[in-house]
Order: C-alpha cells, then sequence, then structure tokens
C-alpha cells in the first residue's frame, strides 16, 4: 500500500511541478489569456483544479465542510500570478499530504460522486487522470502563447 501512495503523491508533485513551470514563464496578462471565447485560460483551469480537489479530497476524503461552485471556476478571472501559485500550492499540498496519510481502510473507503459510489483510490486516480488533462491544455496554452521562445517543462534544455 505504501508503494500505491508513493506513486501517486509522486505523480500529483509532477504535475504541479509542471504546471508551475509553465506559470513562472508567463506574464499575469498571459495567465488569464483565453484562445477563444469556449475555451479556458491557465487561470481558470488552476481555479478549476482547486474546487476538484476541494470537493474530492477536502469534502470526500478528509470530510471537512466544502461548498464547490463549478460554474464560477470557469469564469474569467483576473488573479494575478502570486496567487496562483499560491492556491497551486495549497491544493496540492492538501492532496498529496492527504495520500501520504492514508490507511489502507481509508484508501478503499467510498464516497459518492457523480450519483456512483467510487472508492477513495478511485478518486484519487481520477484526479491523476483528470489533472494530467488539464496539464495538458496549459502545457499547448503555455507554447501558443511563448511560441519559440516556450521552454519544455519535461525535457531538460541544453546548455
Amino acid at each position: 500500500m505504501e508503494e500505491i501512495k508513493d506513486i501517486l503523491a509522486k505523480k500529483f508533485q509532477e504535475i504541479e511541478k509542471r504546471i508551475k513551470l509553465v506559470i513562472d514563464q508567463l506574464s499575469d496578462d498571459e495567465l488569464i489569456w483565453r484562445p477563444n471565447e469556449s475555451s479556458n485560460s491557465i487561470a481558470s483551469l488552476i481555479i478549476h483544479i482547486e474546487g476538484n480537489i476541494g470537493e474530492r479530497i477536502s469534502k470526500g476524503i478528509n470530510k471537512r465542510d466544502y461548498i464547490r461552485h463549478r460554474d464560477e471556476e470557469f469564469e474569467p478571472t483576473s488573479k494575478k500570478k502570486p496567487e496562483l501559485i499560491e492556491i497551486l500550492e495549497k491544493s496540492f499540498c492538501e492532496l498529496i499530504e492527504t495520500i501520504k496519510g492514508m490507511t489502507e481502510s481509508l484508501i478503499f473507503q467510498t464516497q459518492i460522486v457523480r450519483n456512483k459510489e467510487r472508492t477513495n483510490l478511485d478518486v484519487l486516480l481520477q484526479c491523476a487522470t483528470h489533472f494530467s488533462e488539464h496539464l495538458g491544455q496549459i502545457l499547448y496554452i503555455g507554447k501558443m502563447i511563448k511560441n519559440h521562445d516556450y521552454i519544455s517543462t519535461s525535457i531538460p534544455k541544453k546548455k
């Protein structure tokens, strides 16, 4: 069980790190830029990930009070880079610390997600998939904005 927790924690650490590497390359205005009206900004995607962690982890696993306003997560925002980094770090910290502290019985406890009973392990795996999808969007938006100046988050740049 410790190996599964370690794999999950490392996956979420990698997702967080790569999002932060994109954020570091962009200005406040670039973080709220959207390719078009039906697409999300990087800022909105970060706020959406925070909402997902709040609902699935804070409320679903940790049994804390949390009221999610999902539609608001996708509305244009004026949050600045430091605030977005703080949101990201706080959310992922709770997620990773929750994983590290989970007992085997808690991993296999269930919660209701979209009217379906799921184990907390299944919820965590779904979060990893979901956040990876949004990481891809964030990477692509960053590359669209920076073009040739974009620095890859996965391949170290040659010196």
